[in-house]
């Protein structure tokens, strides 16, 4: 199958209930947030854990759409066998010639995560460098999150020696409502240099609205993807600027009564069709029934 012969730009609407989205580490697991403004971030690393994961659940086994970065991964290893298809021996430095091509390639080829997102695989075992069709941005709430901890107790005791009376204390870091917005572009000239095709594109647009539904836990509560939003050019280099697409999709309160949003419900996704430039198409996903 050829590569996508068209760019793409997309909004992408997903929402929290009671539930910790992307906890910050450095910050004792909290949600993350702009500190100035309120609002709530998830980065565009944590989304794309979550499009490897479905990923590899619903593609086990089938050819060219293994995962590169996947916990417990030996990436070197993974690399070699890229210079063993091409009867080459494993090196820090990349072959010459076509042979260097040959094993970014065959990277691209087996490795779905790659052709989509890209990969710098310069390490011990080099297969060069993979700039990915797919870019997202960090996601960022509608309204600013007022970001909640509570305390949790436990009833079993560690050691036989402990008291019964010792309930040991901890935090559960979460927000108690969020309706987040992400933004994000396919490059139809990248797409043609690692192989990304239409029947990939089609998997991204039905990880995205369907990740959730496999990575539940009681840490990141009720996460549903709500509403994907797919500007398609009729060109390959595009025919509007992406910024000027994504201005015509908002998401606004349907009352504002100075209440806290708690449901998706609570707002209203307003798209400003009449506006779209000549040369642009759009298509909206509300729901993508999952294959294998």
């Amino acid at each position: 199958m050829e590569p996508i012969s068209n760019r793409y730009d997309f909004v992408f609407y997903f929402d929290v209930e009671n539930g910790n989205p992307n906890g910050d580490p450095d910050a004792g697991n909290m949600p993350r947030m702009d500190a100035e403004t309120g609002i709530g971030i998830v980065s565009d690393v944590c989304l794309k854990r979550r499009v490897r994961n479905y990923v590899d659940l619903t593609r086990e086994g089938s050819e060219g759409f293994r995962i590169y970065v996947q916990e417990g991964a030996v990436l070197n290893e993974r690399h070699e066998e890229a210079y063993k298809d091409r009867g080459i021996k494993p090196s820090k430095s990349l072959p010459k010639g076509d042979k260097a091509q040959e094993v970014t390639q065959f990277m691209c080829d087996n490795f779905y995560d790659i052709r989509t997102f890209g990969a710098v695989m310069t390490t011990d075992v080099n297969c060069g460098q993979v700039r990915g069709p797919v870019q997202l941005c960090f996601s960022q709430s509608v309204e600013p999150i007022m970001p909640a901890e509570m305390c949790i107790t436990r009833m079993a005791a560690t050691k036989r020696n402990e008291k019964k009376e010792n309930k040991t204390m901890g935090r559960k870091e979460y927000v108690p409502y969020g309706l987040y917005r992400l933004e994000g572009f396919v490059s139809a000239s990248l797409a043609g240099k690692s192989g990304f095709t239409q029947k990939d594109l089609e998997l991204l647009w039905e990880a995205l609205m369907n990740m959730f539904e496999h990575d539940r836990s009681a840490s990141r509560g009720l996460m549903t993807s709500r509403m994907l939003y797919v500007f398609k050019h009729d060109s390959k280099l595009g025919n509007a600027p992406a910024h000027k697409l994504f201005d015509l999709v908002t998401a606004k309160r349907v009352a504002d009564d100075h209440t806290p949003a708690r449901q998706f419900k609570d707002y209203e996704i307003v798209v400003d069709e009449g506006a779209l430039p000549d040369g642009v198409s759009l298509e909206t996903y509300d729901y993508i029934a999952p294959t294998a």
